[in-house]
């Protein structure tokens, strides 16, 4: 999935009750982190849900990423889910560059989410790339 393919939906959707719904069904389809990797290094500070995400490299193709995520809520476990569909199977520079921003501008999120929510959603990448980062550099 890109942002273009995800913006492109959310204008189909329309209003933002179907936007929603659609992020509920987003993150109903993540699959199910294992409970051994929901361990502090992966939980999600300054996130008022419980967040843990956890990256993890490709055995084929070892330059690429992944992400088991989990989240108790269902807007931000939608959110979530789009993070990781954003960022599945790239590699650690395309991670590192992404644009929270964007993505925050392009699907409007910046007016239909609390601050609250956005300074969490900030703190789920950072988490992303930072683990990218420090499994780049055991490599």
């Amino acid at each position: 999935m890109t942002l273009d393919d995800l913006v492109d939906v959310f204008e189909l959707l329309g209003d933002w009750e179907q936007r929603y719904n659609y992020l509920i069904e987003l993150g109903d389809k993540l699959p199910e982190m294992p409970r051994h990797l929901m361990v502090k290094k992966n939980n999600v500070k300054g996130c008022m849900s419980i967040v843990y995400v956890c990256a993890y490299h490709d055995e084929n193709k070892p330059l690429h990423f992944h992400y088991y995520g989990y989240c108790d809520t269902s807007i931000i476990r939608g959110v979530l889910a789009v993070l990781i569909n954003l960022v599945e199977d790239k590699t650690a520079e395309v991670i590192e560059n992404m644009d929270i921003d964007e993505l925050f501008r392009r699907l409007q999120l910046d007016e239909h989410l609390s601050p609250n929510r956005h300074v969490g959603i900030y703190a789920i990448v950072a988490l992303m790339k930072q683990q990218v980062q420090e499994i780049s550099t055991v490599s």
